[in-house]
């Protein structure tokens, strides 16, 4: 069977869990050479362990995205380790949720310092790099970057920049020989809704119904397959695909649905 990544060298930031992680194992499974991203070093290094016992190729930069320099200590590390850089998939996020009134300006900044500045840092820090290979930028945006939804509004804004940073790079990097693809997932699996506003465990379960989530593994199979042929965006998940239409063609029915869904939600609290 023909391996799509084979001696492709790709960097993933928030590999040590979820979509990331997923997408490291079946990088490495098709070929790839890797260096992931995250902030937890003991994850990184059982990744690591794990994939390299397996075959594959590599390296681990433990780092925060809010961080230029920890970026480009990670490109700097591929280079050196497997001298390219093929597919960066900007990854790495976090979900700051709360009804307006109980936020502050310091939220939304935190917020944005993660998804939409470390996107930003993530590119920069690559951009060289991925203009010698003739790569590809792989940015994680979100359903919710298409649609607003109640109580979530730092993470729907943050979202919202992805989408459109990704819709104009599509041309801006487009020129420079670097293929764009837009990721934009609904309920995965994945840890962010097991975090409160500032990273620590809340305690409580996954509040979204398990039969609606689908397995990281499932999302990293749809994801490469739309890296693979280098389109320009993919929706993952059929509820994101039915949420993405309805707000494209029936805004006011979608604005209706998830109106009348908070205030029940309300009424039972």
């Amino acid at each position: 069977m023909k391996k799509r990544f084979q001696d492709k060298v790709a960097l993933i930031t928030g590999a040590s869990s979820g979509i990331g992680e997923a997408l490291a194992r079946q990088l490495a499974a098709e070929g790839a050479g890797l260096c992931l991203f995250a902030r937890r070093a003991d994850r990184l290094q059982a990744l690591q362990s794990e994939l390299e016992a397996s075959g594959a190729q590599v390296a681990v930069y433990a780092g925060d995205v809010t961080v230029p320099s920890d970026l480009e200590g990670a490109v700097a590390l591929a280079l050196e380790r497997f001298g390219r850089l093929d597919l960066v998939v900007a990854n790495a996020g976090i979900g700051v949720t709360s009804p307006f009134s109980r936020l502050t300006t310091e939220d939304y900044r935190h917020q944005f310092e993660v998804n939409f500045f470390g996107v930003l840092h993530t590119l920069f820090a690559s951009l060289e790099a991925l203009k010698a290979s003739q790569g590809q930028a792989v940015l994680v945006g979100s359903v919710a970057g298409l649609a607003g939804t109640p109580g979530s509004s730092p993470y729907n804004a943050s979202k919202f920049a992805v989408v459109g940073l990704a819709e104009s790079l599509y041309y801006d990097l487009g020129k420079e020989g670097i293929a764009v693809t837009l990721v934009n997932p609904g309920f995965v699996e994945s840890e962010i809704r097991l975090l409160d506003n500032r990273g620590a465990r809340t305690g409580r379960g996954d509040p979204v119904p398990s039969w609606l989530v689908m397995p990281a593994s499932k999302a990293a199979s749809v994801i490469l397959k739309a890296v693979y042929k280098k389109k320009a965006v993919v929706v993952v998940t059929f509820h994101g695909v039915v949420l993405s239409w309805l707000k494209r063609f029936c805004p006011a029915l979608i604005r209706l649905l998830l109106r009348q869904g908070s205030y029940r939600k309300e009424r039972k609290k």
